[in-house]
């Protein structure tokens, strides 16, 4: 990663933070090389690909100090790391049910001396912890990490915006959405609908990659 590339889109980094990411990606992909995080042909992609795409949440959500998120299925670190590096005073919990993922998830976190960052092994229906917001890239369908973790999102503002569900998704979502609020009514037709914003990344960069990719945005109720 070119060290300037980064502040092109966010220009109010320190150079702390331009470090770390720097770092990050270095760290990243070193470890790619023994544990398969991503695919070993998309390295010269990570930028933009991986990190970027991770950072998009952060161009449009700028978490208060004290906020918890957790990100849920992390693999590799994705979003939450670049989201811990971008919000230093925000706490992370990086969740993943693969243990050698998650190993090296920790090494990575202990070589950029994140203090903000905790990790779990384990699955979303075993979590304990109540947090403002649940972020999460490609996991599953939508349907399924909503039904997962509106469990988790306790109802304590402290935001400007309403705590929820933040996905990072791509592209035709429309079947995903509709199959969503049909298991909502399922078992209870009259249930209230959850607002859910979709949020289009082609205006955020013009690089290919994002011209189908979305935040798919479910508010708490």
């Amino acid at each position: 990663m070119e060290d300037a590339l980064i502040e092109i889109f966010f220009n109010e980094i320190t150079p702390l933070q331009k470090e770390q990411f720097v770092s990050f990606e270095k760290l990243f992909l070193e470890t790619n090389q023994k544990i398969n995080l991503i695919s070993r042909k998309d390295h010269n992609n990570f930028f933009t690909h991986h990190l970027l795409h991770s950072l998009s949440i952060a161009n449009y959500f700028k978490f208060k100090s004290g906020t918890d998120v957790l990100d849920l299925g992390t693999g590799g670190g994705l979003p939450g790391i670049p989201l811990a590096i971008m919000f230093p005073e925000v706490n992370f919990l990086l969740c993943d049910s693969i243990k050698k993922k998650l190993s090296a998830v920790d090494e990575i976190v202990e070589s950029l001396q994140l203090k903000n960052v905790s990790t779990a092994w384990q699955r979303a229906e075993t979590i304990e912890r109540r947090f403002d917001f649940v972020v999460s890239r490609a996991v599953a369908p939508i349907g399924d990490l909503w039904h997962w973790t509106k469990k988790l999102i306790h109802n304590n503002q402290r935001n400007n915006f309403k705590n929820g569900l933040i996905l990072l998704k791509g592209g035709d979502l429309e079947l995903e959405i509709e199959n969503w609020r049909k298991s909502i009514f399922k078992n209870n037709p009259n249930a209230p609908l959850p607002i859910l914003d979709e949020i289009e990344l082609k205006g955020f960069c013009k690089d290919e990659f994002f011209i189908t990719k979305k935040i798919i945005y479910i508010e708490k109720f």
